[in-house]
């Protein structure tokens, strides 16, 4: 039932009877789950989730619930038809035999499958001091339990809140915190807020936005230890410059990490940058070959983009894993010659203090920037990157009506910079400046994409054969 060559009804039985196990209980997989059936199978679907809850939606975590305008528990998400599904909620898994095709679980069940879809997702990472971490008032946000905890304690009044990092969550906590009328310093190590994601041209609006509406912002610093009273809850954080900033709500937001560590030893090739896999979302062995019954979507996954000089790409984005989910769940359902690659134009969105900020393409690729309409001053623009002569991504603060425009644009790989004008060019527009990003070896805080390939046109290390 699991062999390539689905002309022999291989393909036909898998999908009247055949047993599809889903790792990962979020948007990713549930979406692929509801695909699945979609396409007509039939057979058997298990769906393993580490956390106690059915689906939820994350975006609003870090914005309507921390404003206290939705309760976490009312974020489930949507379904658009009945999955028929057997649950396996708040329990991890814990390792993969392929070649028995089972699913170990932290209870000590096993599932087998014909067909694997991995969409175990990201966590977030955690202060790095195990025990400062557990302080009471030191936070993260990812899960819907985290959001409420962090909602309860903004909501007692805390005399200041301290974010350190400032990529697009931890913005987003900032903006909340001053809607809500709290003090609140942001500590980010690199130059500007979200400088990893957008580049320090973007990075210096950010800035300008962050210190408009009151945040404390400190740049080029990193908390070096947080402080505990004798409750064992936290109130002060030391930084890198010797200053110090009391807090007694403290959340890290210092990025992600890939859940893989539970295929530690099954010869899949997953790491901490991802799982790899090919444009059709079949997993690489650590050999580098194709599996044919084990796939990946979403923030777990990491692929190669033909628009994008076929760098691996890593994902944290909620369309990538709904547009990967379909793909993968199509192409585990067809025949070989059916199958297709998952090329969907990265895109995101982010609201804080009052703005609404939308990229699309892979902006960390771009080496040049030039603000095509409106005005960086007024915050409302559209601005490009370029990559060697072409467009590669696209940024609007308050502009997202064009965004589908300069989407066009990078797929048909335009040039750079644009040659026609544009609505609303301003004077600023006429001259790209560097985009300014950090070196990719200096880790900052909150990058939503990560490139993960070799681009040969980069020519930073020679191939030499091996002499016979």
């Amino acid at each position: 039932m699991t062999g390539v060559g689905t002309h022999d009804g291989a393909l036909e039985r898998l999908k009247r009877d055949g047993r599809i196990v889903v790792v990962g209980a979020s948007l990713a997989g549930l979406r692929a789950a509801e695909t699945m059936r979609e396409k007509g199978f039939a057979g058997s679907l298990t769906m393993i989730g580490d956390e106690p809850y059915e689906p939820y939606d994350r975006p609003p975590l870090s914005k309507q619930v921390l404003l206290g305008h939705a309760v976490a528990d009312r974020t489930a998400l949507p379904r658009r038809r009945a999955i028929d599904a057997d649950w396996h909620l708040g329990v991890p898994a814990t390792g993969l035999d392929m070649a028995a095709r089972r699913v170990r679980l932290g209870n000590g069940d096993e599932v087998e499958y014909d067909r694997l879809l991995i969409a175990t997702g990201v966590r977030a990472r955690p202060w790095p001091n195990e025990e400062e971490g557990a302080l009471e008032g030191v936070f993260v946000l990812r899960t819907r339990d985290d959001a409420e905890g962090l909602q309860r304690a903004l909501a007692a009044g805390p005399r200041r809140v301290l974010v350190i990092g400032a990529g697009f969550t931890g913005s987003e906590i900032a903006s909340a915190c001053r809607e809500r009328g709290l003090d609140v310093t942001v500590a980010e190590r690199g130059a500007a807020p979200l400088v990893g994601a957008l580049g320090g041209v973007i990075g210096e609006v950010a800035a300008e936005m962050h210190r408009e509406h009151g945040v404390d912002l400190r740049t080029g610093v990193m908390v070096t230890g947080l402080e505990g009273g004798p409750a064992g809850r936290v109130r002060a954080a030391h930084l890198s410059d010797g200053s110090t900033v009391e807090a007694d709500v403290v959340v890290v937001s210092l990025g992600a990490q890939r859940n893989t560590e539970w295929l530690a030893g099954s010869g899949l090739g997953a790491g901490p940058r991802g799982i790899a896999c090919d444009a059709g979302c079949r997993a690489f062995d650590i050999r580098g070959i194709v599996t044919d019954d084990i796939y990946v979507a979403g923030d777990v996954a990491r692929s190669p983009h033909a628009l994008f000089g076929y760098q691996f790409l890593s994902l944290e984005h909620w369309g990538n894993a709904v547009a990967q989910a379909d793909t993968a769940a199509h192409n585990m359902l067809s025949e070989s010659s059916d199958r297709r690659p998952h090329l969907w134009v990265p895109a995101f969105w982010s609201s804080q203090f009052g703005v609404n900020i939308k990229s699309v393409g892979v902006p960390p690729m771009g080496t040049e920037i030039l603000f095509t309409q409106g005005s960086r001053a007024e915050r409302r623009f559209a601005a490009v990157y370029g990559y060697q002569g072409r467009v590669i991504a696209a940024v609007t603060f308050d502009q997202c009506r064009w965004l589908q425009f300069y989407e066009q644009q990078i797929e048909t790989t335009a040039p750079f910079p644009p040659p026609f004008s544009t609505v609303d060019r301003r004077p600023e527009g006429n001259k790209p400046v560097p985009a300014d990003f950090p070196d990719p070896s200096v880790p900052t805080h909150g990058p939503t994409i990560t490139l993960s390939g070799y681009s040969p046109a980069d020519r930073k290390m020679t191939f030499t054969p091996a002499r016979h």
